[in-house]
């Protein structure tokens, strides 16, 4: 497999949004799409997306991680943008429709099948800056991806950004490509500047996430995140590890934290970043106002190892689905 995201399956799902109604959706082959110049999507960026993995196990079954919520969430993402929202029963079921036509292309853990739910404004209308799409497509890619770790959980190193926010307050919830694209300039010129792989964005002092990625805190009992707001994305994978952690015996405190506070605590906490792609991926370094600072020795910590391998550990089919995650296809 290539780079992550790069490979597609030969079909996807799709369905169009006219009339006021959600019209019938089909699996078809994968193709471009036909868009007038003028569609909404590409001049006021009315569009948001889901990211999210199936597994198939030794019994030839696929295991579709937490559907329901990924659908939940694009629904308050489409609903945010005031596109169209999808049917919640439509969309599980294009899914569930496309992961089972490529049942045979997923290939075995820890690779998967990285499924791409997109939604986007095709009214034909230029003038309508300040009025919604009215009609839309939805469509699912079903990418083949291997192991993020395949050459070893190498540390990230992170510059703090105090000053400036990833996204704007009303959409840093909302998964619409607008954001990354917010995140993506002071991230390159972080990269150039002081050899970093993200910014962690604390607006203000306040510890939120990076371009891509929720941010946590993990010791030997505690976990430590933001809790939930409108201005950053509430993560899957986040939730999945804070729940797993209080299942094994650590306290999880979602509250703010400040950079003062979270310059102290990497001295006694591992720094992770989570999310669909790595699940967790180990923090070795900060950098801020020009020093770098290391988090506990600067590799990988036992904590963040063991949490991941608990949550894949269920993705594999290796651990009992406790919190009914995952939804399985034939």
């Amino acid at each position: 497999m290539g780079q992550f995201g790069t490979e597609f399956c030969d079909h996807f799902a799709i369905a169009r949004y006219e009339n006021d109604a959600w019209q019938g959706a089909s699996i078809e082959p994968l193709r471009p799409l036909q868009m007038h110049p003028a569609s909404h999507v590409f001049h006021y960026a009315s569009t948001c997306f889901e990211g999210f993995k199936a597994y198939r196990w030794e019994d030839g079954k696929a295991r579709i991680y937490r559907l329901q919520d990924h659908v939940a969430r694009m629904q308050k993402s489409a609903e945010s943008l005031r596109l169209p929202v999808p049917d919640a029963d439509q969309l599980a079921a294009m899914v569930v429709d496309l992961v089972a036509h490529h049942i045979g292309d997923i290939p075995n853990p820890p690779s998967s099948l990285y499924l791409r739910p997109t939604l986007i404004g095709t009214l034909e209308n230029i003038g309508a800056a300040a009025a919604p799409s009215t009609e839309a497509t939805l469509f699912v890619l079903a990418s083949p991806v291997g192991d993020y770790f395949s050459g070893g959980a190498a540390t990230l190193k992170l510059l703090v950004e105090d000053q400036r926010a990833r996204s704007t307050e009303q959409l840093g919830s909302t998964k619409t490509g607008g954001n990354y694209a917010a995140a993506l300039g002071p991230t390159l010129d972080a990269k150039a500047q002081y050899g970093v792989d993200q910014v962690l964005f604390c607006p203000n002092g306040d510890v939120q996430e990076t371009g891509a990625a929720n941010f946590l805190l993990i010791s030997d009992n505690e976990i430590i995140t933001k809790p939930l707001d409108s201005t950053f994305l509430h993560g899957m994978t986040r939730d999945s590890v804070l729940k797993l952690a209080a299942d094994n015996g650590y306290t999880v405190s979602e509250r703010n934290l400040t950079v003062s506070e979270l310059l102290k605590l990497v001295t006694t906490h591992e720094a992770t970043l989570s999310g669909t792609a790595a699940c967790l991926s180990p923090v070795g370094a900060l950098v801020y106002q020009g020093k770098e600072i290391p988090v506990m020795d600067g590799g990988p910590g036992p904590n963040t190892e063991r949490l991941r391998k608990a949550l894949q550990d269920i993705q594999y089919g290796l651990a009992p689905d406790s919190h009914s995650w995952l939804t399985e296809v034939s």
